[in-house]
């Protein structure tokens, strides 16, 4: 009896655990719509209390990504109905170079976001934009053979590119990371994503797009820099703001 108290305690503490490891792997995360006057405001304030991204370029860089769905559209469903527990995949590039592309897997989960990601190959990535699955080794990465398995079984499929201009700043303390996207453009000729003359066009009446994410808390000198009169977080998507025409 004794021996049986002492598994289940360990059960308990192993699944307290692991519960507590899957928390610290998410962020939380603001998504708050503005116009350019807030855009100008803020990134003068943030330019004092930030440091810009290394990696961006004059400031800022640009991004096209690949959103896959299945058959249903369910991603883009449970997305609009607000649904606690969800996840997209995507493929990502940065600054026309095909030399460094990612497939990502965000997930939500209470209000809190998780960002897993893999190299892909230029090769790996044509072949997802065209709607096949690739041939993986048996000891390709997890992320990846989820992803493959999910498209066999799933029916996940490209469903739209979407290009836009951000902005990023980072603060270490915290952990926190605020970035501004804009020029937000759809193109639905998915097989044509790693080609730098695909034609795109804007995605409907889009805004600026303020993002806050921050780990497990985020400085008063941030929440107070960030915060705009008339302005509350929000649920847009640029996905689904993408997903307007098809």
């Amino acid at each position: 009896m004794m021996a049986l108290l002492q598994d289940e305690r360990f059960e308990d503490e192993k699944k307290r655990v692991q519960g507590r490891r899957m928390t610290m792997d998410f962020r939380h995360e603001w998504k708050i719509e503005i116009n350019a006057a807030d855009l100008l405001a803020l990134r003068s304030r943030l330019r004092v209390l930030m440091e810009p991204d290394a990696h961006a370029a004059d400031g800022r860089y640009r991004i096209r990504s690949l959103y896959f769905d299945d058959p249903t559209d369910r991603a883009l469903r449970e997305k609009i109905d607000g649904v606690n527990r969800r996840e997209k995949f995507r493929i990502r590039y940065y600054n026309g170079d095909t030399g460094f592309i990612n497939l990502e897997k965000k997930s939500k989960l209470n209000g809190l976001c998780r960002k897993q990601a893999v190299r892909l190959t230029a090769e790996q990535a044509q072949e997802i934009a065209d709607g096949s699955i690739p041939q993986i080794r048996q000891n390709a990465p997890p992320l990846l053979q989820e992803f493959c398995y999910k498209m066999k079984t799933e029916g996940l499929r490209p469903k739209v590119v979407v290009d836009y201009t951000r902005e990023p700043f980072v603060y270490r303390p915290g952990n926190v990371r605020v970035t501004f996207d804009y020029n937000i453009r759809t193109g639905l000729r998915c097989t044509d994503f790693l080609n730098a003359d695909l034609v795109t066009v804007p995605a409907g009446d889009s805004s600026i797009l303020m993002e806050v994410k921050w780990d497990a808390f985020l400085p008063d000198v941030i929440r107070d820099a960030v915060q705009m009169t008339g302005r509350r977080a929000s649920a847009f998507s640029k996905y689904a703001q993408c997903r307007i025409y098809g």
